[in-house]
């Protein structure tokens, strides 16, 4: 077999076989192949994890096949959809219907299922991650079984499930509650880190959406307010299309994929290069179709570690992490990541009965991440930072079961459906232990 490679295209494997099935029969009887043959089995969507959860020798299964909706209710709003499809296509289906998600990450390329897997958020101090929109899931275990699961039908499958990790099976359909379509008046503007912190309760608190960029070695901060419209509301204008020609494409990845390039060669350049990208961005306000706000386009590849933290923590981590950053002489091309979620009930969530603040730090991916990673972590581990599961993390079951109450729950499930670790890779070893 060809190896097989993430996007940020710092993991890689081998596998045995690539399956792509085309039903839950054919999901269980490659799982009960596999176990009886003792080949381990890894789903695979998007590739946009940047940890090694997709990684196997094994059996790679590929759900490229089992996409589209199954059905949808209006009245409601509750869709099910097959855990293949991948989010920006789930988008323009749901919009045909009249509907939308109530919130998304600011990337749309995942699977419906990897998404679900790995903890997948977006910002809104109101709205939780993508696993807190999830009202029902169809899952296929090692064992062969079909399981559809929800709150009242085994619950602790369902609550297990929702952020799963591909701990314990295969995610085949999932139900989400959705909303009637909407639009998005967006407003970015620059500021100063020290403005946004000092406010930060204002900019959350009165806005449906906010996320801030910060330019490490400035003080300089982009920031983006959202605010929802009533359903049928089209007022409003759109972003002309030489303004996201310049802005989207030309100077957020085009010229900045230039200026990585070049601060990976001479990294003494970047404090000027992030000066210079901090002013480019100026202040723009448009009116669009709710996921084309939500998500941007992204073509300049990257590594990335990104925890939740207490929201009363932000403040002190960012200030660390800047203390670091110059201390240590670290050059740091990618803007830092902040963006806020509200508690839900998934057991491995990162949002599991608490509001978050979420901090992402990158690197470009020509640049070794590793110890920028390990300071990050250090700075937040002291405020009961819990790791985003598709990105880069070192902890391991005795840290992680001091963040997540229901961590040995999780596990019972696993022990339960998977006794025989036909799931297993090397990251799950990581993160659950035998």
């Amino acid at each position: 077999m060809s190896p097989w490679t993430n996007w940020g295209g710092n993991q890689s494997c081998t596998p045995e076989s690539v399956a792509t099935p085309v039903g839950t029969d054919e999901v269980g009887a490659l799982l009960v192949d596999a176990g009886r043959r003792g080949v381990a089995v890894k789903p695979v969507g998007a590739g946009h994890s940047f940890t090694g959860a997709a990684l196997t020798d094994g059996v790679q299964v590929s759900l490229d096949a089992m996409t589209g909706l199954v059905a949808v209710d209006r009245e409601t709003g509750r869709v099910r959809v097959r855990a293949g499809t991948r989010l920006h296509d789930l988008n323009r289906l749901l919009e045909a219907q009249g509907l939308a998600m109530a919130n998304l990450g600011d990337i749309d390329q995942q699977s419906v299922a990897g998404a679900l897997a790995t903890g997948t958020h977006g910002t809104g101090a109101t709205l939780p991650g993508l696993s807190g929109l999830v009202e029902a899931l169809e899952i296929v275990t090692p064992d062969g079984q079909v399981h559809r699961c929800d709150r009242e039908q085994e619950p602790d499958l369902f609550h297990a499930a929702r952020v799963g990790l591909g701990a314990l099976g295969i995610v085949t359909e999932v139900t989400l509650a959705c909303v009637p379509a909407f639009r998005i008046e967006a407003v970015e503007a620059p500021d100063s880190l020290e403005g946004v912190l000092r406010e930060v309760d204002r900019h959350v608190g009165e806005h449906d959406h906010f996320e801030a960029f910060w330019f490490p070695h400035t003080d300089r901060v982009l920031t983006k307010h959202n605010r929802r419209l009533a359903p049928g509301d089209s007022s409003g204008r759109a972003l002309s299309r030489w303004r996201y020609l310049l802005d989207d494409q030309l100077l957020s990845n085009g010229v900045f994929e230039a200026s990585c390039r070049l601060a990976a060669r001479v990294p003494a350049t970047t404090p000027a290069i992030n000066a210079v990208a901090a002013r480019a961005l100026s202040a723009r306000t448009y009116t669009d179709t709710s996921y084309a706000v939500f998500a941007s386009p992204r073509t300049v590849r990257f590594t990335e570690s990104e925890y939740a933290v207490p929201r009363a923590a932000l403040p002190a981590v960012l200030g660390e992490l800047d203390r670091w950053i110059e201390r240590s002489r670290t050059r740091v091309t990618f803007p830092v990541e902040i963006r806020f979620a509200a508690a839900d009930d998934a057991w491995l969530s990162t949002g599991y009965q608490r509001d978050n603040a979420y901090v992402a730090i990158h690197q470009y991916h020509r640049v070794d991440i590793t110890p920028y990673v390990a300071a990050f972590e250090d700075i937040v581990a002291a405020h009961e930072g819990r790791p985003h599961w598709g990105k880069l993390h070192r902890l391991g079951p005795d840290q992680l079961r001091a963040l997540y109450p229901r961590y040995d729950d999780f596990r019972a499930v696993r022990d339960r459906v998977d006794p025989d670790r036909v799931m297993r890779n090397a990251y799950l070893q990581q993160v659950l232990g035998d």
